[in-house]
């Protein structure tokens, strides 16, 4: 096993030039990051208020069928409903979680000691050698990772440029006891939405198409499941079968995940993305936040520069 310095010029550039964060963490540097999720819900007052209360995002966009929230002014969810919506079957296709990095782990401590004093209670909690993660739901059951990394520096890359990965358990005493005394004051600058994991109905087919088609690269596996990456990171998209295996398409009217967005550093991998698509005559439509496609299971994903 090797270690890798991944460095990446163009992602560099684009900081510089004011494209991304010149403080963005790794995640949001390479060719290509998650930008946006977005939930469908059947209350919208509910599950808003849990993600202001308990994630500390805040409301940057409202109407009466849904609403925009994010982190110091950089949207990260939405959330809509419709009277049609009704609750996903756990077997269906759709989110597995959506993950909310942290600029770095005393903020995540900091979230806990916070989950801690309004009695949250977590579903998990792991150290993945890449990053130390812990996981709840929101009320209507869609899947929360809350994750710092570890720097990169110290990830142990193989030969073939995938990542070493695991699930341990985390000291979660020892994570409570480096939180800052004071109170937590919400998602802290920087946070971001460092992956989307998915539930999908078969394998083959997503690396198929999160490989193939958009270019990622599969930088892990587990039993089930598959881990794609940009640049070198750990995961920007995951997709595993542990409840989903042989699901179809999503339906409109299904809870969950609507669709999220794959922004691009790097135009040239967002062009080959684009021409791989044409080829292959996957149904593209041009709008004005960027290039919206769906994938096998019917979830949607727009395409973007930074």
């Amino acid at each position: 096993m090797t270690e890798t310095s991944f460095t990446d010029t163009t992602a560099e550039a684009a900081a510089k030039a004011g494209a991304i964060p010149a403080d963005a963490g790794f995640a949001l540097t390479r060719p290509a990051h998650v930008g946006m999720s977005h939930l469908q819900v059947r209350d919208l007052d509910r599950v808003s208020a849990f993600y202001q209360r308990i994630l500390g995002l805040a409301v940057l966009q409202k109407s009466p069928s849904g609403m925009v929230l994010g982190a110091a002014g950089t949207p990260l969810l939405t959330l809509s409903t419709d009277a049609r919506v009704v609750a996903a079957p756990r077997r269906a296709a759709g989110l597995f979680h959506t993950a909310f990095l942290m600029p770095d782990r005393q903020e995540l401590a900091h979230w806990l000691a916070h989950a801690a004093r309004n009695d949250i209670r977590l579903e998990g909690a792991s150290d993945h050698l890449v990053s130390e993660a812990l996981y709840l739901s929101d009320p209507e059951g869609n899947g929360i990772e809350i994750y710092a990394d570890r720097k990169p520096g110290d990830w142990a890359y193989r030969d073939d440029g995938t990542v070493e990965m695991a699930t341990l358990p985390l000291d979660l005493q020892a994570l409570y006891d480096s939180a800052p005394k004071g109170d937590w004051a919400g998602m802290a600058p920087g946070a971001a939405i460092g992956h989307i994991h998915l539930q999908v109905g078969a394998l083959p087919e997503a690396d198929r198409f999160y490989e193939g088609v958009l270019g990622l690269k599969v930088m892990a596996t587990y039993p089930g499941a598959s881990f794609f990456g940009s640049g070198g990171y750990h995961h920007h998209v995951a997709a595993n079968i542990w409840n989903s295996r042989g699901a179809g398409p999503r339906t409109g009217a299904m809870s969950g995940l609507s669709d999220y967005s794959l922004r691009f550093n790097d135009k040239a991998a967002l062009d080959t993305a684009l021409q791989t698509l044409e080829a292959l005559e996957i149904d593209v439509t041009k709008g004005s936040e960027g290039y919206s496609l769906k994938d096998p299971w019917g979830i949607g994903i727009t395409l973007s520069a930074a």
